[in-house]
């Protein structure tokens, strides 16, 4: 399966690119160039992910300015 690289202007976690193997690259605020792995975000934040009501009603999930302290906690991101 090919990787799919995306750029985008925020962190973001998505139902639609679940699956998709795709690797998402913003900038933070701080001007730090991030890339992490959807669905290994995914697969490691699912059940915190599925009880949000954001991302019940809109179906993602997204944080315009870094990334969440969650996912900042991870080991890997790629």
């Amino acid at each position: 399966m090919s990787i799919n690289n995306k750029i985008s202007k925020r962190f973001v976690l998505r139902k639609s690119l679940i699956g998709t193997n795709t690797l998402i690259t913003f900038t933070t605020n701080k001007g730090d160039k991030v890339t992490y792995d959807h669905d290994k975000v995914y697969n490691a934040n699912s059940d915190r992910l599925e009880n949000m009501p954001c991302f019940v009603k809109y179906k993602s999930y997204t944080n315009t300015n870094t990334l969440p302290v969650w996912v900042r906690q991870m080991k890997e991101l790629v």
